[in-house]
C-alpha cells in the first residue's frame, strides 16, 4: 500500500487501552470489542497486541479505504495537468503521485486515519450501553465512539507508529551517515515525517553549507594578526557577512518554492503575481463562518460587522503584544542587567562560570512561565488557524529569549566596551549553551524512556507478586508507546519539537551575526555544531522519540521574519562595534573613519531591502509552471462555464447532461 508491496501490511496508527480479563459472555457488550469491530467495519486492518499493562490496537488502511475516505473528505489533490481538483477514487489515474510513488502523502494519510477512527458514531436513534470492567458507558446517538472512550479514560492515547523498514533505511542513509556532512535524503524525509520537518532539515542543511564561507573567513581573521589593517579587514568581514545572510535567505525562499513545487504543494490557481501556498492563506484575519452565514440582505450592517471583527482582532493582538513587551521590560530586563553587572564585577573565572550555569537554569523557568502566559493570551486572539496561532506564539516567546540571550552581551559590548570580556561571554554563551542544549536534548528522551520502562516493570511485579526473573518488552509497539513525544518545551497544543530546534538556530544566528566583528571564529564553531545537529536531530526523531504527528505547513513561518529582524539588528550592532574599535579613546568625533562607518550602515540597510528585487523568490521554472497551471485552469473553467450557461451541462462541476432536440424519441 502507498509505495510498498501489496502483501506487506504497514501499521501506521496505534490505539492504547488498558489490559483486562474479558469474559466470553460479556464480549459482545465490551466497549473495546465494539471499537475493534467498528474499525474493521470502516475498512481498517486491525491487529491486537498485549503488553505488560496495556493492550495496543494497531491499525492499517488499504489504499482503497484511504481513497474512498479522501473522496468523502473532499480532499484536493494535484492532477497531471497541474490543477488541484477534488479527489475521486474512480479517477485515481488522473492524480499525481508522491516522489516515493505513493498516492497519498503521510500528512494526507494521517488526516484520513483521523477521519476514519473519529467519525465512528452511534447511528441509532437511541443510547447504546457499553461495558468496561463492570462499568457502564452510555454511547449517545450521533456521538463519536473514540471521543467518548477518551473522555472515560479507556482509550489512553492514539499515536502514529514508525514504519520499521523506512525507519531503518533512514537510519542508514541519514542519521548514521556522517561522511556526507550536509547531504540529506530530503524527499525520503518528507515522505516519512511530512512537510514541516522536511522543510526544517532542508533549511538546516542549506544554512550549514552556506556557513562554510563566513566560517573560513572568520578562521583566517582569528589565526592571522593583521595589525593596523584590522580597521579595514573587520569592516570587510562585516560587509561580507551581511551580504552573505541577505543572499542566503533570498536563495532559501527560492529553494522553498522549488520544494513546494516538487512535493506538489501547489499554489492556488491565480493568474496574478500574488499567490498563496495550499493550507496557508496570506491574510491573517478571517471572519468566522457563522458571521458570514448570518450576514443578511442589509449590506451596511454586514460591512460594519466584518469591519468590527477585523479591527477587534487587531486590537486584541496589539493588547497582547503590549502585555508581553511591558512584562519583558519591567520584569525580565532588571534580572538580566543584574546578572550582567555581577558578571562584570566578579574577578574569578570559576565563579563567573558557575554564575552563568545558575543563570541559565533559572532563566528557563522564567521563560516557561512567559510561554504559558503567551498561550493564554493567544487563545483570545482572532487567529485563522492553528498555524497562525503558532506563529503568534513564536513571536511572543522569542521576545523573551531575545532578552535573555542578548541583553547581557549588549551590556558588555556597549556600556563597558571591554573586548576581551565580550569575547569570553560569547564563547561561554555559544559553547556552553549549545553543549548543554545538545546534552539535554539528546539525553532527556532516553532518561524519560528508561524511567517509563522501569515503572512499567515495577507495576507488573506489584500486580503479579510471584513473578521471578527479568521482564522484557516483547513488542515494538509497547516500546514506542513508552518513548517521549516530539513536543515543544512551551506548548504541546500549538507547537511541536520544531519550536525548540528553530529557536536554537535563531539564537545561534543572532549571536554570531550581531557580534561578528567581536568574535569571527563563532561562525566556525556554529558550522561544526550544525553538522552534528543534523545527525543528532535525525537520530532523535528516528530512535529516541515517537513518530511525530505530521504538519502541513510548507514554509518556516514566523521564523523567517525573526531571521530577517536579526539581520537588521546585526547591521546596527556591528556598526556600533566598529565605531568602538575605531574610536578607542571615546571622543566620538565625526572624523572620516566614523563617517565612513555611518555611511556603510545606511548602504547595508538599503542593500538589505533592495536585494529582494534583484533575486526573485521563485525559480523561473516554478513561476512558469504556476502560470501554465493557472492558464489551463482558467481556460477549462471558461469552457465549463460556457457549457453551463448554454444549458448543455447540469452544473459547473457535475456530470454532463446534454439537452436533447425537441421531439426526439427517448428510445433512439
Amino acid at each position: 500500500m502507498n509505495g510498498v508491496p501489496e502483501d506487506l501490511i504497514v501499521y501506521e496508527i496505534a490505539v492504547v487501552v488498558p489490559k483486562r480479563n474479558l469474559n466470553e459472555e460479556n464480549k459482545g457488550y465490551d466497549c473495546v470489542e465494539v471499537l475493534v469491530n467498528e474499525f474493521r467495519n470502516v475498512g481498517l486492518i486491525v491487529e491486537r497486541v498485549l503488553g505488560l499493562s496495556d493492550e495496543f490496537i494497531k491499525l492499517a488502511a488499504p489504499l482503497e479505504t484511504l481513497g474512498r475516505v479522501a473522496a468523502k473528505m473532499q480532499m484536493k489533490k494535484t492532477t497531471h495537468i497541474g490543477i488541484d481538483l477534488q479527489f475521486e477514487w474512480e479517477d485515481i489515474k488522473a492524480f499525481v503521485r508522491q516522489p516515493d510513488g505513493s498516492l497519498f502523502s503521510w500528512c494526507e494519510r494521517f488526516q484520513c486515519y483521523r477521519h476514519l477512527i473519529y467519525e465512528i458514531v452511534n447511528k441509532k436513534n437511541s443510547v447504546v450501553t457499553l461495558k468496561f470492567d463492570g462499568k457502564e458507558i452510555q454511547w449517545e446517538a450521533g456521538e463519536s465512539l473514540l471521543q467518548r472512550l477518551e473522555l472515560e479514560g479507556i482509550v489512553k492515547q492514539v499515536f502514529p507508529l514508525h514504519d520499521e523498514i523506512k525507519r531503518k533505511k533512514l537510519l542508514r542513509s541519514w542519521a548514521l551517515n556522517w561522511w556526507d556532512f550536509t547531504a540529506q535524503p530530503i524527499d525520503e524525509i518528507y515522505a516519512y515525517f511530512g512537510t514541516k520537518i522536511a522543510v526544517y532539515f532542508s533549511f538546516l542543511g542549506m544554512y550549514t553549507r552556506w556557513m562554510i564561507f563566513p566560517a573560513t573567513f572568520g578562521l583566517i581573521l582569528q589565526l592571522i594578526d593583521f595589525g593596523s589593517l584590522k580597521l579595514l579587514v573587520f569592516p570587510a568581514f562585516f560587509i561580507s557577512v551581511v551580504l552573505w545572510a541577505v543572499l542566503f535567505f533570498q536563495f532559501w525562499k527560492r529553494k522553498n518554492s522549488a520544494l513546494s513545487a516538487r512535493w506538489h504543494l501547489n499554489f492556488s490557481v491565480s493568474t496574478s503575481e500574488g499567490y498563496k501556498l495550499s493550507g496557508r492563506e496570506w491574510n491573517s484575519l478571517q471572519p468566522p463562518l457563522e458571521l458570514v452565514k448570518n450576514s443578511g440582505i442589509d449590506k451596511t450592517k454586514e460591512k460594519e460587522a466584518l469591519q468590527r471583527y477585523e479591527w477587534f482582532g487587531y486590537l486584541k493582538r496589539f493588547r497582547n503584544d503590549v502585555i508581553i513587551i511591558l512584562s519583558i521590560i519591567c520584569l525580565q530586563l532588571p534580572f538580566e542587567l543584574a546578572y550582567a553587572h555581577l558578571y562584570e564585577v566578579l574577578k574569578s573565572d570559576m565563579v563567573k562560570f558557575g554564575l552563568t550555569v545558575v543563570y541559565l537554569l533559572v532563566i528557563q523557568y522564567f521563560t516557561k512561565i512567559g510561554g504559558k502566559i503567551s498561550i493564554r493570551l493567544i487563545k483570545h486572539e482572532n487567529n485563522e488557524n492553528t498555524e497562525y496561532q503558532a506563529d503568534s506564539l513564536v513571536y511572543k516567546v522569542f521576545g523573551l529569549y531575545f532578552m535573555q540571550s542578548y541583553i547581557g552581551v549588549f551590556y558588555h559590548a556597549l556600556l563597558h566596551r571591554n573586548f576581551m570580556t565580550l569575547r569570553q561571554v560569547l564563547i561561554q554563551r555559544l559553547i556552553l549553551y549549545e553543549v548543554l542544549e545538545n546534552l539535554v536534548e539528546n539525553s532527556l528522551p532516553y532518561l524519560k524512556y528508561s524511567y517509563k520502562k522501569y515503572r512499567a516493570v515495577r507495576n507488573k511485579k506489584k500486580r503479579e507478586k510471584g513473578l521471578i526473573g527479568k521482564i522484557q518488552f516483547a513488542t515494538r509497539v509497547e516500546k514506542e508507546y513508552l518513548k517521549p513525544t516530539y513536543s515543544a518545551s512551551i506548548s504541546e497544543e500549538l507547537e511541536d519539537g520544531l519550536f525548540d530546534d528553530f529557536l536554537e538556530l535563531a539564537l545561534q544566528f543572532g549571536m554570531i551575526m550581531m557580534f561578528a566583528c567581536a568574535f569571527p571564529l563563532a561562525f566556525a564553531f556554529s558550522a561544526l555544531n550544525n553538522i552534528a545537529e543534523m545527525r543528532t536531530d535525525a537520530l532523535k526523531l528516528l530512535a529516541m522519540l515517537r513518530r511525530p504527528v505530521p504538519r502541513a505547513a510548507a514554509t518556516i513561518g514566523a521564523w523567517l521574519n525573526i531571521f530577517q529582524f536579526l539581520i537588521l539588528m546585526s547591521i546596527c550592532t556591528n556598526s556600533a562595534l566598529l565605531v568602538w574599535l575605531y574610536d578607542q579613546e571615546g571622543k566620538w568625533k565625526l572624523e572620516p573613519g566614523l563617517a565612513a562607518i555611518l555611511v556603510m550602515e545606511h548602504v547595508l540597510l538599503l542593500i538589505k531591502f533592495g536585494f529582494s528585487r534583484f533575486v526573485p523568490e521563485e525559480p523561473a521554472w516554478v513561476r512558469a509552471k504556476r502560470m501554465k497551471n493557472a492558464t489551463q485552469a482558467q481556460d477549462m473553467c471558461s469552457k465549463q462555464l460556457l457549457r453551463t450557461i448554454s444549458g448543455r451541462e447540469k452544473a459547473f462541476g457535475g456530470y454532463i447532461r446534454r439537452k436533447k432536440p425537441v421531439g426526439t424519441n427517448k428510445t433512439q
